[in-house]
Order: C-alpha cells, then sequence, then structure tokens
C-alpha cells in the first residue's frame, strides 16, 4: 500500500507544474500526501473494519472516507467529492474521474482471486464514481495490481489489461510532448498502466509516470501501486515517504500492511 502513497508525494509538487523528464528528486521539501494519499486509506480502513466480510464494504467505505478524508479539506479534492465528503447523505455522483482509481490498490491485497477483488473494487468505486468508465479504471487498476501480486509478468498483464480494459496503443515517447492534465479515468489509466509497463524497477515506474506530466500525483499513484506490487519497493524510498504522513495516516497504513503484507 506504500506504494501508491510514494507516486502520490513525489508527484504532489508536479500536478500543476509538469516535468517531462525523468531527471528529477524523487523528494523535497516541496512535496506532500494528497487526497490520493488519504483516500486510498481510506479504502484501507474500510476493508479492515469489514474483517472479511465485504457486505457491506459500500457503506463503510462512504463512513471511512468522511471520517478519514473531512480533516483535510485542503488536500486537493475535486469540486464534487469536496461536496461528496461533507454532505450529510452522500450519494453518487456519475463520475468518471481518476480519483476512482487512485484510491483502489488496497483492494488487490485484501481479495483472495481476481473476482474478488473486482467485487471489492466496484464496492469502494461507486459509492461516488458510479459512471461505466469511473467503475472501468478503477477495477483495471485494482486488476493489474492484483495480477503483479500473483507473479505476472509486466507484458502479461499488459496483455490482459488491453484484452479486457484498454486498447494501449503507445508508449510514453508517443505521448509525451502533447499530452496534458485528463482528470479522467480513461485519460489517465491507461497513461499510467504504459508508464509500468515500460519500466524496468519501481523508481524506473514512477520516473516514467512523472516524464509524461498530465496530473502528476495521481498518475503517479495508479503507476506505483502497480510497479509496488510488481518489483516491491525499496526500504529507503518507503522511509522517506513515511516521513511524510503524519501519526494518523501513518498508522492506518502500518495496521493494514500488518494484516495484508507487501511484497
Amino acid at each position: 500500500m506504500i506504494a501508491a502513497i510514494i507516486g502520490d508525494i513525489v508527484g504532489s509538487r508536479f500536478e500543476w507544474n509538469n516535468h517531462k523528464s525523468k531527471d528529477f528528486d524523487l523528494f523535497t521539501p516541496l512535496c506532500f500526501f494528497t487526497d490520493d494519499s488519504i483516500m486510498s486509506l481510506a479504502v484501507c480502513d474500510a476493508l479492515m473494519a469489514c474483517n472479511g466480510d465485504y457486505r457491506d464494504l459500500g457503506r463503510q467505505s462512504v463512513r471511512s472516507m468522511q471520517k478519514i478524508g473531512r480533516p483535510y479539506p485542503y488536500c486537493g479534492y475535486g469540486g464534487s467529492f469536496y461536496k461528496w465528503i461533507y454532505s450529510d447523505n452522500p450519494q453518487p455522483y456519475n463520475s468518471y474521474g481518476n480519483g476512482a482509481a487512485m484510491r483502489v490498490s488496497a483492494c488487490a491485497y485484501a481479495g483472495k482471486n481476481i473476482d474478488e477483488v473486482k467485487q471489492l473494487s466496484k464496492a469502494v468505486t461507486e459509492i461516488s464514481h458510479n459512471h461505466p468508465e469511473g467503475i472501468k479504471g478503477a477495477e483495471a487498476t485494482a486488476v493489474a495490481v492484483f495480477l503483479a501480486r500473483s507473479g505476472k509478468s509486466p507484458s502479461a498483464i499488459r496483455d490482459h489489461i488491453c484484452q479486457n480494459y484498454y486498447p494501449i496503443d503507445f508508449t510514453l515517447d508517443d505521448i509525451r510532448e502533447n499530452y496534458r492534465f485528463d482528470e479522467t479515468c480513461q485519460g489517465t489509466v491507461p497513461q499510467a498502466l504504459e508508464a509500468f509497463f515500460e519500466s524496468t524497477d519501481f523508481e524506473d515506474a514512477v520516473r516514467n509516470a512523472i516524464s509524461i506530466g498530465g496530473d502528476s500525483d495521481t498518475l503517479a499513484a495508479i503507476t506505483a501501486s502497480v510497479a509496488g506490487a510488481c518489483y516491491s519497493v525499496p526500504a529507503e524510498i518507503r522511509k522517506q515517504a513515511l516521513g511524510f504522513l503524519d501519526d494518523r495516516l501513518r498508522e492506518i497504513l502500518l495496521k493494514f500492511e500488518k494484516r495484508y503484507p507487501p511484497k
């Protein structure tokens, strides 16, 4: 789970100041955690609260997201999701924003098989992002993480994604010059996955994601979530990222990792 958070923190300073190169410092004092990390950890909290019985996961996810998300009003929520977080009666609003995909990687750790991962992904997504493209983007991300955790190669994961979700028919070099900020799942998830497919290790995947620009924190969070499951996260990078989290968020992460150990 630390992987998605690392991508978010590294990408945070580039979201509105894209850096179209792989040459940069991963962490600087300008980095910070955003809503991507907060909502990823809220999903962790919801999954743990269910304690293996996921029949109420949707309602629990609403509770966890509001409980964990409300203390951070300026962390970068989109306008509609901001209203959802602070609503007394939050309802799905037909969104296909990439927030659906950046928060879902924990489902790939809790799910025992690919079908359960899909069910968990849908349950934590449709409470807000109930547009088919939102559900699809989240599921594609969760499935990619699960396949990586299961030992599938990047090429095998690419084949599965292309056959079942997105026809990824471009390279990063093809899109880098003209790719711009895109807050949709369909304009973020394929690009994030390609950044993983072209990578050689975890750090290289994160650098790939940053190098194409766009919604850098969310894109890198998605890329890193898959890369972390495939390659594992270097200890020093993990240590640095943990230093950016406050005690409350760090506690959720460590509790989740204790229950669902990372690779």
